[in-house]
């Protein structure tokens, strides 16, 4: 008997989808209803305006684009996941579909394209004059319905890193903290408190978490329960960004143009251990244990999104206490403490651990201003 083994290459596709392809679809598309296969539904596209139907179809494009690439091994994590109408919470509306019908005191009324009556906005801040619409971000959250607004003000200066000089007296060197109510130690002596948000929420959210558990699936109660579940978790995100811009004003308010951080790689700090095993096969402990406390304290402190408040809070320093000029924000590339091992015992043993923070900050500043070129011997 002959086994014959053929081997043939699929045809590359005449046309591959993307966004430019999908967006020559919809003037098609809103001519008549769409039938949605699994339930039969029928969907009006038309009423929906044209650039929001567009921006779906960019994030479809963006989604299979990242899929595609993978990460910086070129690792695919998975393919993009579909989502239904509960878990697209966030609608984009461009400046060429809205109006702004009116202003007063407190609120905003806008006239969006397709939608027959008015938006009415609650404004948190007022409004600059002169300001130009680029777009609105409609946000379903647990507590309700948000409205982002997103402005051009022509008064605002443009920012310009390069403007910013930095030296050793207008540089504040940082060291990111997990100790006791300690958040951050700068160069200055100074250290900023924690917040540990949901730390101090963790036992309430766990009780409502367990009683959603115990309900029936798709029951009316495990639904309430999950609705508050949700306001639970709002709350703690929302206390740790007012943490965030609370403590980045501070740190603007102290008269410095240039703060300096360490370039932490936190995804690996909250990596969980590798697991040990003996000869035969067996788990040996390896402190997954007293690793899982400290990966949850990281994530309680969200550095990374601090961080980056940080940074926005820099660029618009000119509106912030006596500042003359913009701020900026550096994450030095060098690993600095990794030294300072035989100084932390030392500190330990004197009962100083505070010591060993307020030198790590000064370091950081040290050493990013010797990247720079700054001689660190002129202060």
């Amino acid at each position: 008997m002959i086994w014959l083994s053929l081997t043939c290459s699929l045809p590359e596709l005449r046309e591959k989808p993307d966004f430019y392809s999908q967006k020559k679809q919809l003037p098609v598309i809103k001519e008549d209803l769409v039938i949605i296969q699994h339930s039969g539904e029928l969907l009006n596209l038309a009423s929906v305006p044209s650039q929001t139907l567009q921006d779906v179809s960019k994030r479809v494009d963006l989604a299979f684009k990242r899929f595609l690439a993978g990460d910086s091994n070129g690792k695919r994590s998975g393919k993009p996941r579909f989502k239904n109408a509960a878990r697209y919470r966030t609608m984009r509306i461009e400046g060429q579909a809205i109006t702004v019908e009116r202003i007063e005191k407190d609120w905003l009324f806008l006239s969006i394209s397709k939608l027959k009556a008015w938006l009415k906005v609650r404004l948190h801040r007022p409004l600059p004059s002169g300001f130009v619409l680029k777009n609105v971000l409609l946000n379903k959250k647990s507590d309700g319905w948000y409205a982002t607004i997103c402005l051009e003000d022509p008064a605002v200066p443009i920012f310009n890193p390069d403007e910013v000089t930095p030296t050793w007296e207008t540089t504040l060197g940082m060291d990111a903290v997990l100790y006791e109510q300690d958040y951050l130690a700068t160069s200055e002596g100074t250290k900023l408190p924690a917040l540990k948000s949901f730390r101090k929420s963790e036992k309430r959210l766990a009780k409502v978490s367990r009683r959603k558990e115990n309900r029936r699936k798709g029951s009316k109660a495990r639904r309430k329960l999950a609705k508050r579940q949700g306001r639970e978790h709002q709350r703690i995100a929302r206390a740790r960004i007012d943490h965030a811009f609370k403590t980045a004003h501070a740190l603007v308010r102290t008269g410095k143009k240039v703060f300096v951080h360490e370039d932490l790689n936190l995804k690996a700090l909250s990596k969980r251990n590798k697991a040990k095993q003996d000869e035969d096969g067996k788990f040996l402990p390896n402190g997954q244990s007293a690793k899982s406390g400290l990966n949850k304290s990281w994530a309680d402190a969200a550095f990374g999104q601090f961080f980056i408040t940080l940074g926005y809070i820099a660029e618009k320093a000119p509106g912030v206490g006596n500042c003359s000029q913009s701020c900026i924000h550096i994450s030095t590339e060098e690993r600095i403490v990794r030294s300072l091992s035989s100084l932390t015992a030392m500190c330990v043993l004197i009962g100083m651990l505070n010591i060993r923070l307020m030198l790590t900050a000064i370091l950081t500043r040290q050493s990013t201003l010797s990247a720079l070129g700054w001689n660190c011997s002129q202060r």
